[in-house]
Parts: structure tokens; C-alpha cells; sequence
């Protein structure tokens, strides 16, 4: 699978899926995750996480969602959070959060990125 997804290859996210939630069951951290797109602007990351395994709290991307595949999580901010599952899709908060699987759980992360060094547009 490579970092950089063309426009016409496919990547099979429920095969991956479980891979990664095989390979997070047998590790110690039980997580697992692989960027599935890498582009300029664009990274989706699939991720799986073991049921009472969980990603620290972290500051936000400027942009970013998660689509969860199978199982269910819990998204906290501060000292609110909610539950997402199997099909949901949810923006991520502005500002710090921590993930936890309530269940053995893959979803999709997709961040947006700045684009790099991109010249301003100067129309004078």
C-alpha cells in the first residue's frame, strides 16, 4: 500500500481494517495504523484500536474527521464526549481530545493540510 494514493487505485479499507485490528490485538499498545492517502493537502489514516486502549489526549488538525468503521468509540473534550459507531461520521473538535475504543474499533482519519509553500496569489 502506498503513502500516495493515485486517482485510480482503490484501497480495500475493510481488508485493511482487519489487519490493523489483528495487529493491534497482538501488540502491547493495542493500536495499529496506516496512512492509506498521503497527499499535499489530504491525509486519511486508518487507525485500530483494542476495546480500553486509547490515543492521549492531543491538540486538533485545523480540519479534520473520523469515520468509524467497525465498533464504537468515545471522542472527549475537556469534560464533555460523545459516542460514535459503526457508520458514523463526526468532525473533530477544535481543540484537545483523546479517543478510546469502547469496542475493538477501526475508523478513518482525514486531515486536511495547508498547502505547502503555497505562493499568495498577488493580482495587482
Amino acid at each position: 500500500m502506498s503513502e500516495q494514493t493515485g486517482v485510480n487505485e482503490v484501497t480495500g479499507l475493510t481488508a485493511l481494517a482487519e489487519e490493523l485490528l489483528e495487529r493491534a490485538r497482538g501488540g502491547s499498545s493495542g493500536r495499529a495504523a496506516r496512512t492509506v492517502h498521503g497527499g499535499r493537502l489530504l491525509r486519511q489514516t486508518l487507525l485500530a484500536l483494542t476495546a480500553g486502549s486509547e490515543l492521549a489526549e492531543h491538540d486538533s488538525p485545523a480540519e479534520a474527521t473520523v469515520q468509524v468503521l467497525t465498533g464504537r468509540i468515545r471522542l472527549s473534550e475537556g469534560e464533555s464526549s460523545r459516542e460514535v459507531g459503526a457508520g458514523d461520521l463526526v468532525a473533530i473538535p477544535p481543540r484537545r481530545h483523546a479517543v478510546s475504543a469502547l469496542q475493538d474499533s477501526t475508523f478513518l482519519l482525514t486531515i486536511r493540510h495547508d498547502a505547502p509553500d503555497t505562493p499568495k496569489d498577488d493580482h495587482r
